[in-house]
């Protein structure tokens, strides 16, 4: 694999060591259930070659769920693994356990069909995948997930879609089972900065917990393609275009360009697209503390989301951009 210009970082206080932007993987789900509303699937053709770009381009991990088609993301993400020469141990790999109408025995129940899914590859890094839906509260879904880690079946123990306050009470009852909390996974993006305001990033940080950014190019919107061509909106996937019409809109589109126009101007500098900025910002502004995830549907966009490690914005860009996504989100 090949080594990018940006440090690997520590997931939480564990001792597992990961690159600042790793592959998401639900675009692996094929088209079983609810996740081709959100991402365009594709087939299993062409996951090895995607891993590959990732890998050859320093990707170190890769985060997978039950839930992107009820464990084939998982078990595409392990066969491209395997076609592209990598052992068990040479990647980490990220996954979550599905909580609706489930109780927490069912974390337990269902570790063997992880395991198995991966067809070798471990488990490195286990999260609960909302904290909402379950049968059973939070405390007792992390037991669970504690007696995972001591029984060696899985490597740390993660969180997602967690609140401040829920992240503290993770924290503290795993602390109670002698067990690290490493990370919790949400939505962070130049779009969506809600961490910086409701207390999940302070309450990360002074934890030594991790933020795994998803969504970070906001459906594609911070690559600049909507832009370019406005009518692309109506082959985005159907949950992006409705839950997105307000941003795809004319007047979203407007309120966002002076951002994306700066984010092209900087990525001139370093021979960079608007995409590889945006995702730079991300592993740049707020230090080590969060890493992010980019799907890729192509091979190309793999390579291009790696590359994104290669620079690092300086701080007056950084505060440019800040300046300019502060009055293009409009959630604020």
């Amino acid at each position: 694999m090949k080594a990018n210009h940006m440090e690997m970082r520590r997931l939480g206080g564990t001792d597992i060591e990961i690159s600042p932007i790793g592959l998401g993987c639900m675009q692996f789900a094929g088209t079983a259930n609810y996740t081709r509303l959100i991402i365009n699937p594709i087939g299993q053709e062409a996951v090895a070659s995607i891993v590959r770009a990732a890998l050859d381009g320093g990707m170190t991990w890769f985060d997978t769920a039950e839930m992107y088609g009820n464990g084939r993301s998982e078990r595409a993400l392990a066969g491209a693994l395997k076609e592209c020469g990598v052992a068990p141990g040479e990647v980490v790999i990220a996954s979550k356990w599905r909580p609706h109408l489930r109780t927490s025995a069912s974390i337990t129940k269902t570790i063997g069909d992880r395991l198995a899914h991966l067809g070798g590859y471990p488990l490195d890094l286990h999260q609960i995948h909302m904290p909402t839906g379950s049968l059973s509260g939070i405390p007792d879904q992390l037991r669970a997930m504690a007696g995972l880690l001591r029984s060696g079946r899985i490597r740390s123990v993660g969180v997602s879609n967690f609140s401040a306050r829920q992240l503290e009470l993770a924290h503290r009852v795993l602390a109670s089972e002698g067990v690290t909390l490493a990370a919790n996974q949400v939505r962070i993006s130049l779009l969506h900065r809600d961490v910086e305001r409701d207390g999940v990033l302070a309450t990360a940080r002074s934890l030594g917990v991790t933020l795994i950014a998803y969504s970070p190019l906001e459906g594609g919107l911070l690559t600049g393609r909507y832009h370019e061509n406005p009518t692309l909106a109506r082959s985005a996937p159907p949950a992006r275009r409705f839950f997105g019409r307000r941003e795809l809109s004319a007047a979203g589109l407007a309120r966002t360009a002076p951002l994306v126009e700066a984010m092209r101007e900087i990525g001139q500098g370093y021979g960079a697209s608007v995409s590889q900025v945006a995702l730079n910002w991300l592993i740049t502004r707020y230090g080590d503390t969060v890493v992010a995830i980019s799907g890729a549907s192509r091979p190309e966009q793999a390579t291009k989301a790696a590359a994104a490690m290669a620079f690092r914005l300086t701080e007056d860009e950084v505060a440019r951009l800040n300046e300019l996504s502060a009055s293009a989100d409009a959630s604020r």
